[in-house]
């Protein structure tokens, strides 16, 4: 069974396809060919909060870097067309408590997988 991996603050650019790259804080033992599922919400549901599922992607890629070296390729496969790397910078410190622009973070990156059955099911 596939982990679970919230993408609630890019969920549109998920279900479009753009957002094949995710940083996040923790994930350290995370390793290519792995399924992930990811959802709109994942921890922090109220009781009886369904668990939206999006879709499964494969994790091709991971490895840490400091956050204040996205690029701005980088900004975009995030799922940001919008912003530069230093507003990139600031918007994933402003979202993750203790982040500064110096910290170490997991940079993942996946490819989405043939759907099997419906998607954005509520399980």
């Amino acid at each position: 069974m596939p982990r679970l991996m919230s993408v609630s603050l890019t969920e549109d650019a998920v279900r479009e396809r753009r957002k094949t790259v995710t940083r996040r804080m923790g994930w350290l033992t995370l390793t290519p060919g792995t399924r992930l599922t990811l959802c709109r919400k994942v921890m922090g549901r109220r009781r009886g909060e369904p668990l939206v599922r999006i879709v499964d992607v494969q994790v091709l890629s991971t490895r840490r870097e400091r956050l204040d070296e996205i690029t701005q390729a980088e900004v975009l496969a995030e799922g940001f067309p919008e912003m530069t790397p230093p507003e990139f910078v600031e918007f994933f410190c402003n979202s993750h408590k203790g982040c500064t622009p110096e910290s170490s973070v997991t940079r993942i990156e996946w490819r989405y997988l043939e759907p099997t059955g419906e998607q954005g099911v509520l399980l």
